[in-house]
C-alpha cells in the first residue's frame, strides 16, 4: 500500500512520465509518495530525485521530447529499488514525486542550483525566467511538502521509541562527459561514519564490486536532505549511489534490492545506529535546527 500526497494516483512502473504529469493545476499535484511501514524496522528510506513527473501546467519546463527521460529528469531506477527495498524489509519510504529540474528537493532552499537553468548541456526553457516568487511557488508546492513528509515519517518513529537511520537512495551515469565511472556502487557521507562505514565493508567484502568511498561525489553538502534530516537531527544516515546501467531495468533493479536486503538487517541491528549523535559536519557548525 502506498500514499501520494493530496491522494493523487500515480503508475506503478518506474521510469518515463505517469498519469500525474497531466495533472494542469499545480497545487494539486502530489509532491510526494509515502510507502508505510513498521517503526521497529528502523530504517527509513528516502528517494529524492524518484520521479520525473511535472504538471501539466509547466509544458514540460519547455524541453524537447525526451529530455526528461535522461538523468537530469531523475535518477534513473532509484524508485524501483526503493520500493522493492521497502516492501522486503517492511520500512517506510518517502520519494519525491516531481523532477528535480522543477527544483531539487536535495538542495537547501539557499542553494543556487535549487532551480537548474543548464543541466547536462540542455538549457530549460522553463527555469530561465524563474523569478523569486516563481521559485518560493515551487518550493511552497513541491520542496516543502517533500521535506515536511520525511520529517512525518521521523516524527511518527521517535513516537513508536524508535530512532530510526536514514538511506538515501541514488543513481548516477557510467560516463560523464566522456570519463567511464568504474564504480558500481558508492558511499556519500559527511562526518557521521555510523551507518556509511558497515555498509562500505558489506558491499566490498564478496569482491565483486567497486565500491566509491565519497565518489563520484562527496557527501558533505549544507542543507542538503541528509544534513538536513540526519545531520541536524543526530540521525545515523547514509546516501546509497548506484551505477545507472545496473539498474536500468526491473532484473537489476530487484537485484539490487535483494542485495541490500540481504546486508542491511544486520547492520540495523547494530545499536550504535539508534542513537542520537551529533558529529558535526564537514561543511562547518551545525545549528540546532531540530529537537
Amino acid at each position: 500500500m502506498r500514499r501520494l500526497s493530496r491522494e493523487d494516483r500515480a503508475d506503478d512502473h518506474d521510469g518515463g512520465r505517469d498519469e500525474a504529469a497531466t495533472i494542469d493545476d499545480p497545487t494539486s499535484f502530489p509532491a510526494f509518495e509515502v510507502i508505510p511501514g513498521a517503526a521497529e524496522a528502523g530504517l527509513l528510506l528516502i528517494c529524492d530525485h524518484a520521479s520525473n513527473a511535472l504538471p501539466a501546467a509547466y509544458d514540460g519546463l519547455g524541453l524537447p521530447p525526451g529530455e526528461l527521460e535522461r538523468h537530469i529528469g531523475y535518477d534513473i531506477g532509484v524508485a524501483g529499488v526503493t520500493r522493492r527495498l521497502a516492501a522486503t524489509l517492511g520500512c517506510s519510504a518517502v520519494l519525491s514525486h516531481f523532477s528535480r529540474l522543477l527544483i531539487d528537493p536535495n538542495r537547501g532552499e539557499d542553494d543556487p542550483t535549487l532551480v537548474m537553468r543548464l543541466s547536462d548541456g540542455a538549457v530549460i526553457p522553463g527555469n530561465r525566467h524563474a523569478d523569486a516568487d516563481e521559485v518560493e511557488s515551487r518550493l511552497a508546492l513541491f520542496h516543502r511538502p517533500y521535506h515536511a513528509a520525511i520529517e512525518a515519517e521521523i516524527a511518527r518513529a521517535l513516537a513508536a521509541g524508535t530512532v530510526p537511520a536514514i538511506l538515501s537512495v541514488h543513481s548516477f551515469t557510467p560516463v560523464w562527459r566522456g570519463v567511464p565511472r568504474p564504480w558500481h556502487v558508492a558511499l556519500l557521507w559527511d562526518a557521521d561514519p555510523r551507518f556509511t562505514a558497515p555498509l562500505l565493508e558489506a558491499l566490498r567484502a564478496p569482491g565483486d564490486l567497486i565500491v566509491g568511498d565519497n565518489e563520484p561525489y562527496d557527501g558533505a553538502l549544507r542543507n542538503d536532505c541528509l544534513y538536513r534530516h540526519g545531520t541536524s537531527r543526530g540521525l545515523a544516515h547514509t546516501l546509497i549511489e548506484i551505477r545507472q546501467d545496473l539498474i536500468g531495468d526491473e532484473a537489476g533493479q530487484q537485484a539490487w534490492a535483494d542485495r541490500l536486503a540481504g546486508l542491511l538487517p544486520a547492520i540495523l541491528a547494530e545499536p550504535l545506529l539508534h542513537e542520537r549523535r551529533a558529529y558535526g559536519s564537514r561543511t562547518g557548525p551545525v545549528p540546532p535546527i531540530y529537537p
